[in-house]
C-alpha cells in the first residue's frame, strides 16, 4: 500500500517541468546563521510563466541561483531540499554533470548584461562558445548558429553585431544577446532574473514581447524574477510572493492581484503608484525595512511591520494554507479576512486636473529659454581636433512655477540628465538663458554662482555613489554648510535628519550602514539643509524597491508642501511620474516633443512618442493588461551625434510609417516645433500629424 503511494506521488511530481521541495539555503556569517531561503517549495510547467516577487533580501535570486548550482559551498548550505526537473535530482548530481545541464536544459537571462558578458570576446565568439558546450558542432556551424540567434532576437544586422564587443551595443541590445545565448540549446527552463530593470519602458517592452513570442515558439517553462508588479501583471501566469526567505502567498495572477490574502502582499499592492488612475491623495507604503536575515523576528517574520498584527502572529511561524479547501490560492497569514476587507477600501483620489481647472497664477521659480549643450567630439593622440559634436540638449524651454513639480521624462541617451545638469550649471551650457527666481543663473560669475547653489540642488539616483564613505553622515551634512556658508548649531543636524525621517542617532553612522532608501533620505536632507528653492530629483527612486519608493515619495511630497520647494523631477517610470507631477515634459534626442498638465498628458497624449511610451508601461492589473494596446518601438533611439534630418522620431515613428509620401517627405525635411495641441496653451506638441490615441483602456 505504502509502495502505491509513493509511486502515486512520484507520478504527480512528474507532471511538473521543474519542482522545487523545502529548499533551505543558509550562510554562515559572523552575525549569525543567514536563513536566504528558508523552506520554499514551487513548481513550474512547461508553457508557463511562474513569477517570484519580493523586496530586495527576501530570497527570490538565491533560490533560482541553486537550482543552477551557483551558490558556492561554502559558505552556503544546504540543511533540506530537492530541485527535480522531469524528476531527476539537481543537487545531488555530480558537478560534472550539473555543468552538462546548465545551459542546456536550464538557462539564465542575468540582471545586468554588461556584467554578465566577457568584455574581452566577441559577442557571437561567446554565443557560439555555449552551443558549442553542449553540442557537436564545429566553430563555423556554432558562429553561423550565432548569427542566426541574434537575428532571432531582433538584433539589426546580426552579422557585424555577432563580431563586436559587449560595451558596443546598447542596454537592450545587451540584454538581447544575453536572451540569445540562454537560448542557444533550446532550454526547457528559462530563469530571467530582473531581465528588464536597467532598461527604459519602450525596451522592456521589446524584451518581454520577445520572450512571450519565444516561450510560445518553444514551449519555454519560464521563471520571472522581479520586483516590478506591473512586469508581473502583463507577463505572469502564476505568483510567488517571498518575504524574508519563506513563500507568504502563491496563487494565479488575477488571485493575487484582485484578492490578496496575505498583509505583505497587500502592503506591495498598496505601495504602487499607478499610471492609469488618478494618483490617491497618499500612497500606504509598508513602514520600516526588511529584517536581517541573521536576526529574523520570532513567529511572522512580518509582524514588526504589519498593521495587522496581533500576539498569534508573534507565536509561531504560520504555515501556507489554502484560501479553501483545494484551492491553488494559498497564504501563511493569521489574519486574511482582515487583509481582503482591507485591500478592496478605496482610496482617496487627489483633484484631477482639467481643462477647466483653474490656471497656477504662482509666478515662475525657473524659466529655461532654448537651452542648448553640445560636446564636441574630438580626435588624435597628441594634437586634438575636433571633427563633430555630440547634441545631447538642443534649444529646451521651459517654465516651473513656484512650489510645483515638472517631470522631464524620456528614455536613455535623450538629454534629460544633462539638461538638469546645464540648468544647474555642472555643465556649462552651450547657449540659452536660464532665470532662476528673476535671477539670470548663466550670467553669474563663479563666486556668484557658488553663493545661489543655496537656492539649488540636486539629489542623485546613486546615493551610495553620490556620498563619500569615509564620511559619517554628519560630516556630510555639516560640510554642506561649511561650503556654502550656513551656520551649524548642537541641534541643527538632528533636526535636519528627523525632518527626513531618521532618527538623530543615525548623524554618527557611514553610509554603508544604511539601507538605500536610507540612503537616498540623507541625500534629501543634504540637498534640502539650506533650504533651497528649486531641486533637481535625478532619478530618486529608480533603484529601490516599491515599498521603499513610495516612502521616499511621500516624504518628497511633505517636503515640498512644507518649504514650498519647486522640484525638476527626472524618471523614465510613467507611474512615478503621474504620482508626483503637476506638469510633465516628454523629451527625445535633445528636445522637447511634448509638455502638458499631468493628466492632460497620461489622458490624451498627442505626440507619437509620447504615446509609444505610455502604452510600453505595465499596468499592475491583469484585467487591464489583457485589454491594453500596445506600441511596441522597434531600434534604437539615433546617435545625437548625428541625428536624422526634419522630424528626429521619424526613424523609429510608427504614425510616420503610415502617411502618404508627401507627407512623409515633410517629416523628412521639415522639423516641427513646439505647437498648441487641443486649442490650448498649456498643452504642446511637436509633431505635424499629432492627433489624440486611446492607449489605456479599463
Amino acid at each position: 500500500m505504502a509502495r502505491d503511494e509513493n509511486a502515486g506521488a512520484a507520478a504527480t511530481r512528474a507532471q511538473h517541468l521543474l519542482e522545487v521541495q523545502d529548499l533551505r539555503v543558509h550562510f554562515q556569517t559572523g552575525g549569525g546563521v543567514v536563513k536566504a531561503v528558508d523552506g520554499v517549495s514551487w513548481h513550474v510547467d512547461a508553457g508557463e510563466t511562474l513569477a517570484i516577487v519580493g523586496e530586495s533580501g527576501s530570497g527570490k535570486s538565491v533560490s533560482a541561483m541553486t537550482l543552477l548550482g551557483l551558490v558556492p559551498s561554502p559558505p552556503a548550505t544546504f540543511p533540506s531540499g530537492r530541485v527535480l526537473l522531469e524528476g531527476r535530482s539537481l543537487l545531488d548530481m555530480p558537478d560534472q554533470q550539473q555543468r552538462r545541464l546548465r545551459g542546456k536544459d536550464i538557462a539564465m537571462i542575468f540582471q545586468d548584461p554588461l556584467t554578465a558578458l566577457n568584455p574581452v570576446f566577441r559577442v557571437g565568439e561567446q554565443i557560439a562558445e555555449m552551443i558549442r558546450a553542449h553540442q557537436s558542432v564545429g566553430k563555423s556551424a556554432a558562429k553561423s548558429r550565432a548569427v542566426e540567434l541574434l537575428a532571432e532576437v531582433g538584433i539589426p544586422d546580426p552579422r557585424l553585431r555577432a563580431t563586436q564587443f559587449p560595451h558596443e551595443f546598447s542596454g537592450g541590445m545587451r540584454q538581447r544577446a544575453m536572451i540569445a545565448m540562454a537560448l542557444a540549446n533550446d532550454p526547457k527552463v528559462l530563469i530571467a532574473d530582473e531581465p528588464t530593470t536597467a532598461l527604459d519602458v519602450t525596451v522592456q517592452a521589446q524584451i518581454m514581447s520577445l520572450l512571450e513570442k519565444l516561450q510560445a515558439e518553444r514551449d519555454t517553462a519560464i521563471v520571472l524574477i522581479t520586483h516590478d508588479l506591473g512586469l508581473v501583471a502583463a507577463h505572469a501566469d502564476r505568483i510567488m510572493v517571498m518575504y524574508a526567505g519563506r513563500v507568504v502567498e502563491e496563487g494565479s495572477n488575477d488571485e493575487i492581484f484582485t484578492a490578496p490574502r496575505h498583509a505583505y502582499t497587500h502592503g506591495l499592492l498598496s505601495s504602487l503608484t499607478r499610471m492609469d488612475h488618478a494618483r490617491p491623495e497618499k500612497l500606504e507604503p509598508i513602514p520600516g525595512q526588511p529584517p536581517n536575515l541573521a536576526r529574523v523576528p520570532q513567529g511572522c517574520a512580518f509582524h514588526p511591520r504589519c498593521p495587522f498584527a496581533t500576539d498569534a502572529c508573534r507565536a509561531e511561524v504560520p504555515l501556507l494554507v489554502p484560501t479553501s479547501p483545494g484551492a491553488a490560492h494559498r497564504h501563511a497569514c493569521v489574519h486574511p479576512d482582515e487583509v481582503a476587507v482591507a485591500h478592496e477600501r478605496p482610496r482617496e483620489p487627489a483633484p484631477v486636473v482639467t481643462a477647466d481647472t483653474p490656471v497656477d497664477e504662482r509666478p515662475p521659480m525657473l524659466e529655461v529659454r532654448e537651452l542648448v549643450k553640445h560636446f564636441p567630439i574630438k580626435v588624435g593622440t597628441f594634437v586634438k581636433r575636433t571633427v563633430g559634436e555630440v547634441k545631447a540638449v538642443d534649444g529646451v524651454t521651459l517654465d516651473i512655477t513656484e512650489g510645483s513639480t515638472l517631470s522631464l521624462v524620456g528614455e536613455s541617451g535623450c538629454g534629460k540628465s544633462t539638461a538638469a545638469r546645464a540648468i544647474l550649471r555642472l555643465h556649462e551650457p552651450t547657449s540659452g538663458t536660464i532665470e532662476l527666481g528673476g535671477v539670470d543663473v548663466t550670467g553669474l560669475s563663479q563666486t556668484k554662482l557658488r553663493a545661489a547653489r543655496r537656492d539649488m540642488q540636486i539629489v542623485f539616483q546613486d546615493p551610495y555613489a553620490s556620498l563619500n564613505p569615509r564620511m559619517t553622515v554628519r560630516q556630510i551634512l555639516t560640510e554642506k554648510y561649511e561650503l556654502l556658508g550656513g551656520q551649524v548649531t548642537s541641534s541643527t543636524i538632528p533636526d535636519l535628519l528627523e525632518t527626513v525621517g531618521l532618527a538623530p542617532e543615525y548623524a554618527d553612522r557611514y553610509p554603508h550602514e544604511f539601507s538605500g532608501g536610507q540612503r537616498q533620505r540623507v541625500g534629501i536632507a543634504r540637498a534640502i539643509a539650506l533650504n533651497p528653492k528649486f531641486v533637481v530629483l535625478d532619478e530618486p527612486v529608480s533603484a529601490l524597491d516599491v515599498s521603499i519608493q513610495a516612502q521616499v515619495l511621500n516624504l518628497l511630497e511633505e517636503l515640498q508642501q512644507e518649504f514650498g520647494l519647486t522640484y525638476l523631477f527626472i524618471a523614465h517610470d510613467l507611474s512615478v511620474v503621474r504620482h508626483i507631477s503637476d506638469r510633465v515634459a516628454v523629451m527625445y534626442l535633445g528636445g522637447i516633443v511634448e509638455i502638458a498638465d499631468r493628466d492632460a498628458l497620461f489622458e490624451r497624449p498627442h505626440h507619437p512618442y509620447t504615446q509609444a511610451l505610455i502604452s510600453a508601461v505595465p499596468i499592475p492589473d491583469p484585467a487591464v493588461e489583457r485589454s491594453r494596446e500596445r506600441i511596441v518601438l522597434t531600434g534604437d533611439v539615433p546617435n545625437p551625434a548625428n541625428p536624422p534630418s526634419g522630424c528626429r522620431f521619424r526613424t523609429r515613428c510608427w504614425k510616420h510609417l503610415q502617411l502618404s509620401d508627401d507627407d512623409k517627405r515633410r517629416c523628412i525635411e521639415e522639423p516641427p516645433t513646439l505647437q498648441p495641441a487641443s486649442g490650448s496653451d498649456r498643452h504642446q506638441v511637436s509633431c505635424h500629424f499629432a492627433g489624440e490615441r486611446e492607449v489605456l483602456r479599463g
